[in-house]
């Protein structure tokens, strides 16, 4: 039987601003990958939502990004890798010590916005994310892009010792070159359930992607990403979960979650 897991970026309000749909997705989705307060979450919601990951047996993720809570972290900085270092071991660790508090674990770490797609392209930014991951502990997974565009994040997470989990986003555009279209870019993120739902049982099933140019794009996935921002994404996850599980698809976690503990 064919398995997925399902990851969602979440933890993402803070303060008195509201901000995704947690309480509706945790229930469907198998890992989360929740904000450790610098582009969005702050110390209380990222309590909460890692009780509510464990009380769903949802695998616990770190989402940092860059120090850039203005921008939701979808703005690129010029930083030096010392710096990109320093800010995954501050995050990270933050979200560890929550962890700490509910006997779990970090099980893995996907870098959010502007700092994912840089770590893409740039193999120093993407060994200063790495080196600040196993800074905290080599049991981390570190998620990367699926694909050949992903080969940057997936070679150096394999050469500082990480298990690397191949990601696929169904509510994206691709390019023609396998990298997520910009959000300013006209249809570049989905919304509809049925579409979003039929791209990621394709994703699932087959291991295909269509482009913007409607061409096939073939890469090995281990996991699918939901945005717990995205409009009405409560139905767009139920609509996923229910649309895989029918095909006989098993939506698990990538990682075994008895390992948390």
């Amino acid at each position: 039987m064919k398995q997925i897991d399902l990851n969602c970026d979440m933890g993402e309000s803070f303060g008195a601003y509201q901000m995704g749909a947690d309480d509706e997705v945790m229930p469907h989705i198998t890992s989360a990958n929740i904000a450790c307060g610098w582009h969005a979450g702050d110390p209380m919601v990222m309590d909460r939502t890692i009780r509510m990951a464990i009380a769903h047996n949802v695998n616990t993720g770190a989402h940092p990004g860059y120090p850039d809570l203005m921008g939701f972290g979808r703005r690129p900085m010029n930083l030096t890798p010392v710096e990109i270092r320093n800010y995954i071991i501050y995050q990270v660790g933050a979200l560890q010590g929550f962890c700490n508090v509910h006997n779990t674990r970090v099980s893995h770490v996907k870098p959010h916005g502007s700092l994912y797609l840089k770590a893409v392209e740039n193999e120093d930014i993407a060994k200063s994310i790495a080196e600040g991951i196993v800074s905290v502990s080599s049991d981390i997974a570190f998620i990367a892009l699926a694909g050949e565009k992903g080969k940057i994040m997936a070679k150096v997470g394999e050469e500082f010792g990480l298990r690397v989990i191949y990601e696929a986003f169904p509510d994206r555009a691709y390019t023609p070159d396998g990298n997520l279209a910009p959000r300013g870019q006209e249809g570049s993120v989905k919304t509809d359930p049925s579409e979003i739902a039929e791209r990621a049982l394709m994703m699932a099933e087959e291991g295909k992607i269509v482009d913007t140019s409607g061409n096939i794009i073939e890469i090995e996935i281990e996991t699918l990403c939901l945005h717990g921002d995205t409009i009405h994404a409560g139905t767009l996850v139920r609509t996923i979960r229910k649309t895989l599980e029918k095909a006989g698809i098993n939506v698990k976690p990538a990682l075994d979650p008895s390992q948390n503990g």
